[in-house]
């Protein structure tokens, strides 16, 4: 059964009615086709649950960094083979160990499990998220951004996952998410799904989100199996999301349009954010290059 409710309007300067609230929050109150695949997939909603737990216990950076430097030579050398190695997805197999957090996907994923889906739609396939698609003709403003994820199989010696797809989404530069907010229910921009290339890697073309009340910066995003499991709503096998570094987000919100997240962001921290804090975003920090002036280019090892 899928749980719907009435989008409401967000203040800025107060948190989104029901922004995310955690995992806990997600199986508790959206129990749909999706969600059950996703978490009887990975072995039930227990090791789900423990997935969410952070690596950052006693030892865990011995372990991370051993397992990681395991895998980096019998990946480098499968993508050495393949003719396919890269600096960024050498770096990414060397630090390849700790697998991605898994979030909440929030109030507003657009991927079925909580009202529309805009996963079905013809055209949602796509790199450019900035502009809605279909019927729809809005586009976003805000600040460039660039974006890449490079996934990683670790339980297949971090070898890159080539044909996997990821569904990427997130607010605009007021903070306010497409096919929800009121003013922009017809509206389906800044979400889109990419294909993995032969480096396991998808980019996207966006803008840099705003920071509401209650949340720090961040990009939402799910990995799916292939292509054809994306865009039939089907078996997720993560769900993410994606931090923004401070000097990057505080760079942009001195630019015009972004002035309600100069106040939001004095009002969260990593740490404090509810679902970041529990390590303070480590394994989901991007990295990040550019300007305000020129837009900013972000990148994340996502190891499933």
């Amino acid at each position: 059964m899928t749980t719907s409710r009435t989008p409401r309007q967000p203040d800025l300067d107060q948190p989104h009615p029901d922004h995310d609230r955690g995992l806990e929050f997600d199986l508790n109150t959206l129990v749909s086709r999706r969600s059950l695949g996703l978490f009887l997939g990975a072995g039930g909603a227990v090791a789900a649950l423990a997935a969410c737990t952070p690596a950052a216990t006693t030892g865990s950076t011995a372990t991370a960094t051993t397992t990681a430097t395991a895998a980096t030579s019998s990946a480098s050398a499968t993508a050495t083979d393949a003719g396919t190695a890269t600096p960024t997805l050498t770096r990414a197999i060397a630090e390849c160990g700790v697998e991605i957090p898994q979030e909440t996907a929030g109030p507003y994923p657009g991927d079925g499990s909580n009202g529309p889906n805009v996963l079905e739609a013809s055209g949602v396939v796509r790199k450019d998220i900035t502009s809605s698609f279909g019927s729809a003709s809005a586009k976003a403003e805000g600040v460039p951004l660039t974006f890449t994820l490079t996934l990683l199989d670790n339980a297949n010696g971090c070898a890159p996952m080539a044909g996997a797809a990821v569904y990427a989404w997130h607010c605009d530069r007021d903070g306010k998410y497409s096919m929800y907010d009121s003013s922009l229910k017809n509206e389906n921009y800044l979400r889109g799904v990419q294909e993995a290339d032969a480096n396991g890697q998808v980019t996207f073309t966006s803008i840099f989100p705003a920071a509401y009340s209650g949340r720090w910066p961040h990009i939402h995003f799910e990995v799916f199996e292939s292509m054809n499991n994306a865009t039939s709503a089907g078996q997720v096998l993560a769900v993410s999301q994606i931090a923004l570094p401070q000097a990057a987000c505080d760079d942009v919100y001195a630019t015009p349009g972004y002035e309600r997240s100069v106040t939001n962001m004095t009002r969260t921290t990593l740490k404090s954010d509810n679902v970041f804090g529990n390590d303070g975003g480590i394994y989901q920090l991007a990295t990040m290059t550019g300007s305000a002036a020129v837009g900013y280019t972000a990148g994340l090892n996502v190891t499933i």
